[in-house]
């Protein structure tokens, strides 16, 4: 029995939500993924708690996100809630859905299949034991924030070219902890095991078929460890600005077993310290809070300047690519003798003459401009990307015109297990803050949770809007990061 004299009853399912190719989308996210086959199955997967009359609902899923962008519509999250509510008297405030952010080609009947597992799983309650622990994973993900020597941050993408070696200063920081819920049956065997962690499953297998990806792969390795029927859960943390290890590697074929094995491996060796006992403590606290939205037409219009700018700095060269790459390599193997053998220039020089010479100096005059353009096109197509992004979300805002948007913030507790949620992609710095500064020893915060507001960064990181993809691919202004972590001071005090 419990502290409080129940026992926690719990349960989990699991049902296939893998997509096919009739149901893949022109959506940029999936351009790259041959959805005809399926290097693994994406999921949906349900855990119930039930405490007396308090019940809460984990829904976790292999999808980008449930709202805004990926395949899954807008009205998924009201139609699996409003189907509990009718069908399992399930509040809709208690239900909780966390995307993993994987970009994996999801059914279209995905809400059918999400009310499914919820409703198997509460029929399969059973009364668990809670424990809560952490493990340590530091060697698959990098924050893709790129301080600058000249005070600007740029991110490591797939859409542009990274700035020059020379001009990076530092790389910001990852949350190598990894959460972890354990329920126990009563008879010792493993019912679930959630786990928590911040980085973007987003590399792909090498034959480019569709995957659940590091989560996917992560959460097996978990189960057949476990054995005994056990469920894994894989819960998003503040993954925003972290993407995996070897994202841009441009000499092997990606592939996201490697990066799951381990997560799962590493989620084990913390598993197996876990000890459960009988805290049945549950109790979820939900708000919906206004998020200031942000008027981006001053930003907009200097980075229109910019550009105008970097254009003016375009410098006239006889050379094209065609003749600048053999050009590099002769200088960049032989610098004193670029274009010749030695023995041609000692020959002119006992003759008096320098034609070789001269013919290197402008030579390396011409590739200095020609780097010099290649380096501005480098800038233009990072500033023309971010720019794109910024006037989508103003037309947005100016569409709108109340210059707020509504947002989901849950906190969640499991014995000492508490979760914080939000909708936004949540950056590591800002996780990291509300951890330390939280009341309760274990302490996890996820973004991607009951809907899509984009990403939501740090406002160190609004300094920086237009030049990095968190903050430029966002909705929110500099206000919204003090009204979301003062309702969170709140809400871990009372959960």
């Amino acid at each position: 029995m419990s502290r409080s004299g129940q026992a926690l009853m719990a349960g989990v399912a699991a049902v296939d939500i893998t997509g096919t190719a009739r149901e893949q989308t022109d959506d940029p996210l999936y351009g790259r993924i041959d959805a005809e086959a399926a290097a693994d199955r994406l999921f949906v997967k349900a855990l119930v708690l039930q405490n007396g009359s308090t019940t809460a609902v984990v829904i976790t899923i292999d999808a980008v996100a449930i709202e805004e962008i990926g395949s899954i519509r807008n009205n998924y999250l009201a139609t699996v809630r409003q189907a509990l509510s009718s069908e399992l008297t399930i509040e809709p405030t208690c239900v909780l859905v966390n995307a993993s952010h994987c970009h994996g080609v999801v059914c279209s009947d995905v809400a059918e299949r999400t009310i499914e597992a919820v409703r198997q799983a509460k029929a399969q309650l059973v009364p668990v034991r809670v424990g809560v622990g952490t493990g340590h994973e530091d060697h698959i993900m990098e924050n893709r924030r790129l301080r600058l020597k000249g005070g600007h941050v740029a991110d490591v993408r797939h859409a542009y070219s990274l700035p020059p070696d020379d001009e990076i200063a530092s790389v910001g920081p990852v949350d190598p902890q990894i959460g972890i819920l354990r329920l126990d049956r009563l008879d010792g065997g493993t019912l679930a095991v959630v786990y928590h962690f911040a980085c973007h499953p987003i590399i792909g297998v090498p034959s480019g078929a569709n995957t659940a990806d590091i989560s996917g792969f992560a959460s097996r390795v978990i189960e057949d460890q476990l054995g005994g029927g056990a469920m894994a859960l894989f819960l998003q943390g503040c993954g925003a600005d972290i993407n995996p290890i070897l994202y841009r590697d441009f000499d092997n074929p990606p592939d996201a077993r490697t990066h799951g094995a381990r997560l799962g491996l590493s989620t084990m060796r913390g598993v197996v310290d876990v000890t459960c006992d009988d805290d049945a403590r549950l109790g979820l606290i939900q708000r919906t809070i206004q998020i200031p939205r942000a008027d981006l037409s001053l930003r907009i219009a200097e980075m229109e300047q910019e550009q105008k700018q970097l254009l003016a700095s375009l410098r006239p060269t006889n050379l094209n690519l065609k003749s600048y790459v053999p050009l590099l390599i002769k200088h960049r193997l032989s610098p004193e003798y670029p274009s010749y053998d030695a023995h041609r220039y000692l020959h002119e020089e006992s003759l008096g003459r320098q034609d070789l010479r001269r013919l290197d100096t402008k030579n390396q005059q011409q590739m200095e401009v020609y780097s010099a353009n290649i380096t501005i096109m480098e800038q233009l197509t990072r500033l023309q990307v971010n720019l794109d992004l910024l006037r989508n979300h103003q037309r947005r805002f100016i569409e709108d015109g109340t210059g707020f948007i509504d947002a989901e913030v849950v906190a969640l507790r499991v014995g000492d297990f508490v979760l914080v949620t939000f909708p936004g992609e949540l950056s590591v710095e800002l996780g990291l803050r509300i951890k330390a500064d939280s009341p309760h020893a274990h302490t996890f915060v996820s973004g991607v949770t009951n809907g899509y507001l984009y990403y939501t960064p740090t406002v160190e990181q609004l300094a920086n809007r237009g030049r990095a993809q968190e903050d430029s691919d966002c909705l929110v202004d500099e206000s919204w990061e003090k009204v979301f972590t003062d309702h969170v001071d709140q809400m871990l005090k009372q959960v």
